[in-house]
This record gives structure tokens, sequence and C-alpha cells, in this order.
């Protein structure tokens, strides 16, 4: 399984920015999806969180409204399209992916992800 991030860049406060995960090696719609985040001097937190067949997401409430995750199983990609971003959306972004038993849960607890991509920079400026 792999996993490849892709996205990130510079942005100015209240900008956007759409984070790719593609997948490959995994058959989709068994496994859940998280989009993570470490930002410069803390640990990584979770961010937004989707089930195998797309329809149940969560996201974390510093997001709630701003970032939507969305996949797309025949693409074998996961999406986080994030708007409004603020200076304290900096971070490295990394997806993950963990296989589960029904594919209409998702999972945000980060210890029980068994695959991850590289991570992508997000710089936001003010």
């Amino acid at each position: 399984v792999q996993l490849q991030a892709s996205g990130g860049g510079l942005v100015q406060a209240g900008g956007s920015l759409r984070l790719s995960c593609a997948a490959s090696g995994l058959r989709m719609d068994d496994y859940a999806f998280g989009w993570f985040r470490r930002a410069p001097g803390k640990e990584r937190e979770g961010v937004s969180w989707i089930s195998g067949n797309g329809r149940t997401t969560h996201d974390v409430d510093s997001v709630r409204g701003r970032f939507t995750i969305s996949r797309d199983n025949d693409l074998n990609t996961v999406r986080l399209q994030m708007n409004d971003l603020k200076p304290e959306d900096t971070a490295v972004y990394f997806c993950a992916a963990v296989k589960t038993d029904v594919n209409i849960v998702i999972v945000t607890r980060e210890s029980l992800y068994d695959y991850w991509g590289q991570g992508t920079q997000v710089t936001v400026s003010s």
C-alpha cells in the first residue's frame, strides 16, 4: 500500500488549497481515511476523517465549516478542500488509511492507522 499526498503550498490567509491523496495497492472501499497535520512545535493532530463508502465524515472543531473531506474510490483518491485558511492551519498535512470491517465507519484514533503518506507542507501567511 502506498499513499501519496500532494497539493500543499503557500497561500495568504483567507485563501484556499486542495490536498489530494493518491492511494495504490488497496481496495478503497475497505479503508477509512483521515487527514492529520503537524504544526511547528506541536504534536500531530487529526483534522478530517471519512468512511470507506464516503458517506460518513467528521471534522475537528477548528476546521469545521472551512475544510471538506471527500473521496473518489474509482480514482483511488481522497481530497481535502481547505477554504478560508488561517495562519494557524500552517502545518505538514498527512493522509492515512486504515482497514475497517464495515465501510460506513470513520476512525479518528491516529494510532489505529496502518498506512501513511509522506506529508505535504501547507503554509498560510497573514
